[in-house]
């Protein structure tokens, strides 16, 4: 039961935080970055239930890496770490592809900093 309640329930209430920030953040703060940047490049932009599924499976394993993290640094270390690991290195990997539509950063870095800072919350709070 002490398993359950340090390990898996902070794994899945982050993951359920993380989850919903990348909806909100994608469907309406920066879906028109999205789809106008895939419009340019004569593409659509990706938005089928799998591709749903796939950032589901991606908040998971997210949120896995935090609580990880989170057992070694803290608070603020976690969070950095978490933030570069899950956001910037994929910044880098799309942005190389020509896919990243560099205009959403403006909302993407401070609202991925707080996605991650709360997700390091919640794991650490619950652990």
């Amino acid at each position: 039961m002490n398993f359950l309640r340090k390990t898996i329930l902070p794994v899945l209430l982050a993951t359920t935080w993380i989850s919903i920030s990348e909806f909100v953040r994608n469907e309406f703060i920066v879906k028109s970055y999205w789809t106008s940047h895939y419009q340019s490049m004569g593409l659509n932009f990706p938005s089928a239930p799998l591709n749903g599924a796939v950032w589901g499976l991606w908040s998971l394993l997210f949120a896995v890496v935090i609580f990880i993290l989170s057992r070694k640094f803290t608070l603020l270390q976690t969070t950095l770490l978490s933030w570069f690991v899950g956001f910037v290195l994929m910044w880098v990997v799309i942005g190389n592809l020509g896919v990243l539509p560099f205009g959403l950063l403006i909302f993407g870095v401070p609202l991925s900093l707080l996605e991650s800072f709360i997700a390091t919350l919640i794991i650490k709070k619950l652990q």
